[in-house]
């Protein structure tokens, strides 16, 4: 066995209802004046109110910080962090997406340290500490809760990661009820994104390791069997339950077996069409993996099962296929665009997202097959016609 090492969240905690009792982490903590970190869309829909009342009536101080945006720009984040220095938070919770999550991370760490925001970026950059944190999901997707990572938006088309040990919370909090009034789509494209999530850590070529391999199977089983319940009868707890624990198992594994080309050709499509990072995932997955196949084949033969829901038979070659296929077949399923060119990705701009795509070094070495421009540029051209 290759040596490895495995970090993860000091704990987590799982139930119904569980982010009605946040003040009880927080007096474990030691914390006592927090600042909440989440979108204007959760304030609007009153998810905040109850989780900011229960904090208030046990005594802690809340400064609600409800500025967060998709794809937060680093102005996001230093308001955010401001917000707190100017309260004299002594702790963060974070109740939202990853956009929230990854908001809350980086500013924790702000709020503990001197160091400039753009000295942070890049891996285990932070020189500092940072205030207790508590992450609390409200999608089952990006498994922020449990990763050390945060990306954030540094230009008009390019985003840029903090990637530190420093980032893992003390706690991670999963609530289904936070994730019953989901709107489908939002189920459907973060679901996806953990589903990759999974995969991409089980191919893994540098960190792949028994332990992400164990999380990243059980992950994508659990998500297979579920998204499609849990996007078309979003009110079902089981599913939804059992989407927060794929996501957040899918979370730990490619923390700690990083993601690979399937994020770094999603990444230039948000940049340039906004498209959310989850369908940005979901549609170039297909022709990533497929590219892929001459590496690792043996791979995604493993994983055809859990995603099938039946035993595959055949070669290696015909189970990897018959997986990119069941993930067609997934997308389909949700009503999600199969190809760029449904999503209104225009074919003359390919070239320039595969020039971007190569500056996602960071994620590339971990790509079972080595991708380079003109292999990019393929696997887009593929992406936009699709597989017919």
């Amino acid at each position: 066995m290759q040596p490895f090492t495995f970090k993860t969240v000091a704990s987590v905690v799982s139930g119904n209802g569980e982010a009605l009792n946040l003040a009880a982490h927080c007096e474990n903590l030691g914390v006592q004046n927090v600042l909440l970190v989440t979108d204007p869309g959760l304030v609007s829909i009153g998810l905040i109110g109850p989780v900011q009342d229960a904090l208030g009536s046990a005594g802690v101080s809340v400064t609600l910080f409800a500025k967060v945006s998709e794809d937060p720009p680093e102005a996001v984040v230093l308001a955010a962090a401001a917000a707190g220095k100017a309260a004299g938070a002594d702790g963060v919770v974070a109740v939202g997406g990853g956009s929230s999550m990854d908001v809350a991370k980086v500013a924790a760490a702000l709020l503990c340290s001197d160091q400039p925001l753009a000295d942070m970026y890049g891996v285990e950059q932070v020189s500092g500490g940072r205030l207790p944190l508590i992450l609390v999901p409200t999608t089952a997707g990006t498994g922020s809760e449990v990763t050390p990572v945060a990306v954030i938006t540094t230009g008009e088309t390019t985003k840029a990661g903090v990637s530190s040990a420093v980032l893992l919370p003390d706690i991670a909090v999963l609530d289904a009820d936070l994730t019953l009034g989901l709107p489908p789509k939002i189920t459907a494209m973060t679901g996806v994104d953990a589903m990759v999530h999974a995969i991409e850590a089980y191919t893994s070529k540098i960190k792949k390791n028994p332990v992400s391999d164990n999380l990243a199977r059980s992950a994508l089983s659990l998500l297979s069997r579920n998204i499609r319940t849990a996007v078309h009868d979003g009110r079902q707890r089981d599913a939804r339950g059992a989407m927060l624990l794929g996501a957040m198992q899918a979370g730990q594994a490619f923390a700690n077996a990083p993601v690979a080309a399937v994020h770094a050709l999603a990444y230039p499509l948000g940049g340039h069409y906004h498209i959310p990072h989850g369908l940005s995932n979901s549609l170039v997955l297909p022709a990533v993996l497929r590219f892929n196949l001459p590496e690792a084949a043996g791979l995604y033969a493993e994983l055809a099962e859990l995603v099938v829901g039946a035993p595959v038979e055949g070669s290696e070659e015909a189970r990897a296929e018959a997986l990119i296929a069941a993930l067609e077949t997934v997308i389909a399923d949700l009503s999600l665009p199969a190809t760029l060119s449904d999503a209104g990705v225009r074919e003359n701009s390919l070239e320039t997202l595969a020039q971007d795509a190569m500056l996602q070094t960071r994620l590339l070495v971990n790509n079972p097959r080595d991708v380079g421009y003109d292999d990019a540029l393929g696997i887009y051209r593929s992406a936009f016609r699709g597989s017919l």
